[in-house]
């Protein structure tokens, strides 16, 4: 179950129930996987993604929600991108402090 208090974001993949969530373990996950410097890096990165980036950040946001999977895991799942973007943003969003 969805737990949207902890900034938790459902996202279907090949018919299974999985869920996002920004951590502080993903977010070094995507610092590291993407290769930044600092994580204000991070905007300018995604303003202009690639496919791998995608994958990086969509891995550590379920491994936040508690899935253990790892890239090489995601990189063979089938994905509608367009609904993947939007979990992906709307777990950056949902991790912001009000």
């Amino acid at each position: 179950m969805i737990n949207r208090l902890r900034g938790e974001v459902p996202l279907e993949i090949e018919g299974e129930p999985h869920t996002l969530c920004l951590t502080l373990g993903a977010l070094a996950e995507i610092e590291a996987g993407l290769g930044l410097i600092d994580l204000s890096a991070l905007e300018a990165r995604l303003a202009r993604p690639r496919i791998e980036d995608i994958i990086v950040i969509l891995t550590a946001l379920l491994r936040g929600g508690g899935h253990d999977i790892d890239v090489s895991a995601v990189r063979g799942r089938s994905l509608d991108l367009k609904t993947a973007g939007k979990a992906i943003a709307d777990a950056f969003m949902a991790g912001q402090m009000p």
